[in-house]
This record gives structure tokens, sequence and C-alpha cells, in this order.
């Protein structure tokens, strides 16, 4: 019985037959799937197999011949060549794409885009980067961990665990754990708390900056002199993240009068003095039905800052499949003392076969 060679067609992909074949027949050799000196199935074999033209075989198999992967026997058929040639390791070419991604996906480039637009060149469209890095997010509120996963996972080809502060150190002690985690991500009031829980563990711990979008910036310039602004949310940590971000701004024509959460007597307070609330999606309702007609509202859900999501792509790349002896220092992403801050899948037809 013949070596088993796993192979798949996708007749659906935009890389052409020819080249799926001939890329994993090369990927098989090389991981030795096939040993030297092995003999391949037949062309007819593979074809029929495939469900594929057997002219296609032929062209890849010839292909694989004068690119040293193989070599026909004189009436025995085709093996693969004693050495073939080296490629740099898959675990190398793996990191090589992820690095890509990442820093692609830090300018705001999908899969897609990345695909397209490098190697169009080639005249085909490479397979779409599998798995994300792991990153820990560390937060006081379930809310502020959902908003920031939700952010990182929209720039990044990262897959975020969310964990609460109270339950750090729990988590942390569970078997290998850490391990999995190439980057914690926090706010700066927590900083502290997360590098002390997690020292020793060989996570760099990073604070984000997440600010007010420049479109809400614009608008509060518009304003009068002396205009009073007031800031909500749905927790007091997330009002003063934006608070203080608004603050950065340095506008001159606004006062900023305080910042509440949207609820209880507090925010009624803060509705009166203000002329206009800035708050998030999520306590619009409530701070719409006290404001009425008299005091302008605002929306604003944040967005990170670009400047940190460069940065901590950056900081990936670089602990992308290394692992650290020592722990890094730790990486404050931002100016604030605050934390403000898929490839598309698709349905697939083609061929599978385990040929032997």
């Amino acid at each position: 019985m013949g070596t088993a060679i796993n192979l798949k067609i996708d007749g659906d992909s935009p890389i052409p037959i020819r080249r799926q074949l001939m890329e994993q027949l090369r990927h098989v050799i090389e991981a030795g799937g096939v040993p030297p000196d092995q003999a391949l199935p037949s062309i007819r074999e593979l074809a029929g197999f495939l469900g594929v033209n057997p002219n296609t075989v032929a062209r890849v198999i010839d292909d694989l011949r004068r690119s040293g992967y193989v070599e026909a026997r004189r009436g025995k058929g085709v093996f693969v060549a004693p050495a073939p040639p080296a490629r740099p390791s898959p675990h190398l070419r793996e990191a090589f794409l992820q690095d890509t991604v990442i820093r692609a996906a830090a300018l705001g480039m999908t899969a897609d885009d990345l695909s397209v637009g490098v190697l169009s060149l080639a005249g085909v469209r490479p397979a779409a980067v599998r798995g994300a890095v792991e990153v820990l997010l560390v937060e006081c509120s379930a809310p502020e961990l959902d908003f920031f996963a939700g952010q990182l996972e929209t720039h990044l080809p990262v897959h975020v665990e969310k964990v609460l502060l109270t339950e750090l150190a729990a988590v942390t002690r569970r078997p290998k754990q850490a391990g999995r985690w190439r980057a914690a991500v926090t706010s700066f009031a927590h900083l502290p708390q997360v590098e002390h829980l997690l020292k020793g563990k060989r996570v760099p711990v990073i604070a984000l900056l997440a600010e007010a979008h420049l479109e809400t910036l614009h608008r509060l310039a518009q304003f009068p002199s002396g205009t009073r602004v007031g800031v909500a949310s749905t927790t007091v940590e997330t009002a003063h993240n934006l608070e203080h971000s608004i603050a950065n701004a340095g506008l001159p024509n606004i006062a900023l009068v305080g910042v509440c959460p949207a609820e209880g007597a507090a925010l009624g307070r803060l509705v009166r003095r203000a002329d206009v609330i800035v708050c998030s999606t999520a306590a619009a309702e409530r701070v719409r039905a006290l404001a009425g007609s008299t005091v302008q509202v605002m929306i604003d859900d944040r967005a990170l800052d670009q400047r940190a999501i460069e940065m901590l792509a950056a900081l990936l790349v670089r602990e992308n499949g290394d692992t650290p002896t020592t722990a890094p220092a730790p990486r404050r992403l931002g100016r604030s003392p605050f934390i403000g801050g898929k490839s598309r899948g698709g349905r697939c037809r083609g061929s599978d076969a385990t040929v032997r």
C-alpha cells in the first residue's frame, strides 16, 4: 500500500487548479508526507481521485520535475527526488505571513486587500492566513471589555480573551493559561495591578488609548465660546475616559462641567448644568429623556487611536513566534493616563482526496 496523500481542490477558488495542486504536492514532499525515492500516484490516478483534467496533472508533475521535487524513471513512474529542494520551514513562512497580516491590518487593510494588492502581480490570490494571535484583555467592567475587544478584533487579526480584573488572579492560576497570550492589554489605571498579577508569566502588558472621534471634536469646536459640555456613559470609567480624550484636544471654546454614569440623580444634575452632553450609544436614550429640547446630545463611542494600533501591531510582530526568556518591559501606548480608549468566509465547492 502506498503513502497516503491528502489533497484538496477548490473549484470556486480564484487560484488556478494547477497552482493549487502544485503547491499542495510541494508541501507534502517538503513535510515528508512522501519520502525521497517514494513513487507518486500516476497521473491518471491523481486526475481520477481529484476529478480534474489529466493534462492539468501532467503539467503539475512537469513543473515539479523542473523545480527538482520529483524525477521520472523510465518504465517505473514518477518518484520523489532523493534530495528535494529546501524552502524555508513552514513555521518560518507562517510567521512571515502573520507578521505581514498584522502590519497590514494596522493600516486598515483586510486579508483580501493584502492578497489582492501584494500578490496580484503574480496573477494569483493566496489562501487566507489562518489563525489569530491570542491577546488577553483585562478591564474592570463588562462594557469596557466588550468595547475594546470589538475594537481590537476589528483592527487586528487577533482573538481577544476578555477577563475582568477581579478574576485575573484566578485565571492566571490555570495550568498553561498565560502561555497562550502574545500580549495583555489593559487601561493605564489598571496597568500596575495587571503587571503584578502577570509577573513571571512572560506576557508583555500594554495600555492602549481610545479617543473621541475627530468628527465629535470638530463639532464641539463649532460651538460658541463658553459652551458647557458634560460627558455621560454606562460606567463612570468610560465617561472619564471620554472626558479626558476631549480635554486633550484643548478646545478653547468649551468648558467641561462634569462626568457621570447614565443613571441616577447625578445625570439629572449634569444635564441641568450643561449645554451639550456627549455620551455613548448605550447611554443615549436615558440622556435624551432628561435633556429634552434644551440640551444637545452628541453620540460618541470612541475609537482606538491609530498610532496606538500601529504600535500594538509592531509589538505583536516582534513577539510573533518568539518565546522571550525574560518578561519584556511594559509598553505604554498613547499619551493619556486613562484608557480611551475578517477575511470573509464563503461557500466552497471542490474536491477532497486521500490518495494512496
